[in-house]
């Protein structure tokens, strides 16, 4: 069973948050533009996902008669998602489908994540098979549930994701490390958790992998951390 993450793992999310930087700069100016983003981040650090729009309706709360509005939630819910896909990421999805079921393992909230994850083309590349949690590490034994497999091979960007899965399924997992946007670059993470089963410049690059060697790379590290204890 393969499990793959959206943001900056599939999907090039830095630049969808660069793009909308760049509108809320033209509709309603520099300083409501960080007032935005810091509204951002304080929901972020009590939802634990990003919300971009819940973070607006709070906006909408300080600001109730702002025109601009409008046009802000239309370019968020008509984004372009396929555009931001990495080179690949639909060629590696289909290569997962041809050796075994493939999910789209997401966090984040109940209207505009699963709204990204249809307009990129990611549900359908997947046959319908997505899943989104508020914290999806937490959620497991729903994933297992809903999904049960001998064995799972995880993609995701974050380290703190990964480790926290390894901890649960131990030799059960593979994990894939994708070195892609900043959550992957965050010093402070590379430093706190342990390296992941296999590591990956882009997401194009499990392209070369084979099925054999993904399995094997999880025996091998539940064994050396075995060694290691011992």
């Amino acid at each position: 069973m393969f499990l793959v993450d959206v943001d900056n793992t599939l999907l090039d999310n830095d630049r969808v948050a660069a793009d909308l930087r760049r509108h809320l700069e033209r509709e309603v100016g520099h300083e409501r533009q960080e007032r935005y983003w810091a509204i951002f981040e304080e929901l972020r650090g009590e939802l634990g996902y990003a919300d971009y729009l819940g973070a607006l309706q709070r906006y909408r709360v300080e600001h109730p008669r702002d025109p601009h509005l409008v046009t802000v939630s239309a370019f968020l819910i008509d984004y372009p998602f396929a555009n931001r896909l990495y080179p690949n990421s639909l060629d590696v999805l289909e290569r997962f489908r041809a050796w075994g079921p493939t999910v789209i393992l997401s966090d984040g909230d109940a209207v505009f994540q699963p709204r990204k994850v249809e307009r990129a083309g990611l549900a359908e590349a997947v046959d319908g098979n997505v899943l989104i949690y508020i914290h999806k590490e937490r959620e497991l034994d729903d994933v297992e549930r809903r999904y049960p497999a001998e064995h799972y091979v995880l993609v995701d960007d974050k380290l703190r994701i990964l480790t926290a899965v390894k901890q649960v399924w131990g030799g059960r997992v593979t994990t894939v490390f994708a070195r892609q946007g900043h959550y992957a670059r965050d010093p402070e993470a590379l430093a706190t958790y342990p390296p992941a089963d296999i590591g990956i410049e882009r997401i194009g690059d499990l392209l070369e992998q084979d099925l054999p060697s993904l399995l094997a790379r999880a025996a091998r590290s539940v064994t050396s951390d075995h060694r290691k204890r011992s």
